[in-house]
């Protein structure tokens, strides 16, 4: 006759709970040591001083990964602390308080304007080239006919006041579609980039509106190092800036609605 017990007692169903129950603390370990390797050490918010690394159970070994396109290798945990230039100051001494811009609040560097400290290189293809470039550089790529008419275009900014009219668009050309426009100022003839998510091409009035920003805010719009490319670090910067200008273009949108 089959005996399910291996020693006195202990039978199958007690060796797969306890087998499970080790398994499960072991999984727990790794995956906390696994999802500390970004974002520690951990920063006091007052003091700035660092807390505890933590102990052995909960620290993970560095790990190198290899970049894509011979872009070489980056190794973390690195207890690497970001460095951002915040012009903010804090409303209040406890922990966790908010933070109100100085200056000017567009580049304040937080809330819906705060982004992440990106690589200075622009987003690439799997064979090379930039995969956001601006149209004239895109020989094949073309605007449908059929849309309404972009570059050309007018902006208008949530003032109604011209912000400069569009010469060029910035296409994606794994997604085929736009993904800024380009825009040039009056007067200066800077150049600046503005998200295609946040623009309302207005068919009837032929202008394209961009309720983010005044008009006059256009002027201070991150500019770009090189004029034919964008980084993956000024891409964050001028997200940020016209997310930004979502509540802080003008005094009233700080306020309540109701």
């Amino acid at each position: 006759m089959y005996n399910a017990f291996f020693s006195g007692t202990f039978d199958v169903a007690e060796f797969i709970t306890e087998a499970f129950v080790i398994f499960f603390i072991g999984l727990i370990l790794y995956l906390r040591r696994e999802d500390r390797r970004e974002g520690y050490p951990l920063e006091d918010d007052i003091s700035g001083r660092l807390a505890p690394g933590g102990s052995l159970f909960f620290v993970a070994t560095p790990k190198t990964f290899i970049l894509p396109l011979d872009k070489g290798t980056v190794t973390v945990p690195n207890d690497r602390r970001d460095s951002p230039d915040l012009k903010a100051r804090r409303t209040a001494v406890a922990d966790g308080s908010p933070l109100e811009p100085t200056g000017d609040p567009l580049l304040a560097g937080i809330g819906p304007g705060s982004y992440a400290q990106r690589a200075k290189r622009p987003d690439l293809l799997r064979h090379g080239g930039t995969k956001i470039a601006p149209l004239r550089l895109c020989p094949g790529f073309s605007l449908d006919a059929r849309d309404p008419k972009v570059i050309g275009a007018k902006v208008t900014g949530a003032d109604g006041a011209v912000a400069g009219t569009v010469v060029d668009a910035w296409i994606d050309r794994t997604e085929f579609l736009i993904r800024y426009l380009e825009i040039e100022l009056p007067g200066s003839g800077r150049r600046v980039l503005a998200p295609m998510p946040l623009a309302l091409v207005r068919r009837a009035k032929g202008d394209i509106h961009i309720d983010a920003l005044l008009a006059s805010q256009f002027a201070n719009v991150p500019a770009l190092g090189n004029p034919d490319q964008i980084t993956l670090d000024e891409e964050e910067r001028v997200a940020a800036y016209f997310g930004g200008g979502l509540l802080y273009a003008t005094p009233d949108r700080t306020e309540p609605y109701l």
